[in-house]
């Protein structure tokens, strides 16, 4: 069986289990209660998704990747992680500073949960999705056509998680931006390509989807409030 049978369609599923649900986790860890349940969930995140991410980037190129490859790989990698490892442990220590919300222990805590690190960490994202698109464009099309529902339909829940993720990091001015490029690239050079490489097929609806998501969110807020600003979470 060809790889893309299994690893596409699982990839957009652990993404979004290891985005989504620890912030549902919110139970102390009893083991170390300063600690919640999601926290040492979270803690699998790159361990899972990193590895999911090189077994697409290896998927279809025959022949293992060259040297400056590998190095764009693992910059990229790097900054998914460091956004991903400040994210945790400052989110879970600023659970902890609530109550001295005008020190600047707080300040910076803040800055490092709800800024830099939500940027490093999109950039990691946004990065190895080019990167990925980019490996597989200069591959060589495959004889035999896929077929599209599965690719489209992962696709769908990767584009959602996209836009939920975008959106309540307030990281809007990379990753819009970023949608649209992937989408005008798939119907203006990749549309040709889509049956024949899975991987563009993957991203273009992923991006697609997400474009969709940014303008409903956009129309009827007029503009692209976070959840929590807007109560919903």
């Amino acid at each position: 069986m060809n790889r893309s049978h299994y690893l596409i369609p699982i990839f957009p599923l652990a993404f979004a289990v290891f985005f989504l649900v620890p912030p549902f986790l919110s139970q102390p860890f009893s083991p170390y209660p300063l600690m919640k349940v999601g926290d040492v969930f979270d803690l699998l995140t790159p361990l899972i998704l990193i590895p999911l991410y090189w077994l697409l980037y290896r998927m279809d190129r025959e022949g293992a990747p060259n040297l400056s490859e590998i190095l764009v790989f693992l910059i990229l990698a790097a900054f998914w992680v460091e956004g991903q490892g400040m994210h945790l442990s400052a989110n879970s220590i600023g659970h902890l500073l609530k109550e001295i919300k005008s020190s600047d222990a707080y300040s910076l805590t803040n800055f490092y949960d709800e800024v830099l690190s939500h940027y490093l960490w999109h950039f990691g994202i946004v990065g190895l999705a080019a990167l990925l698109i980019s490996r597989q464009w200069r591959n060589r099309p495959a004889e035999k056509q896929i077929v599209l529902w599965p690719v489209g339909l992962a696709g769908i829940i990767h584009g959602f998680t996209f836009f939920l993720i975008v959106v309540e990091a307030g990281t809007a001015p990379l990753g819009v931006p970023f949608a649209i490029l992937v989408a005008l690239f798939g119907v203006l050079w990749g549309r040709k390509r889509l049956r024949q490489q899975p991987l563009l097929a993957f991203f273009f609806a992923t991006h697609l989807v997400a474009i969709i998501l940014f303008t409903g969110w956009a129309i009827y807020w007029g503009g692209l409030p976070q959840f929590s600003e807007v109560g919903i979470i």
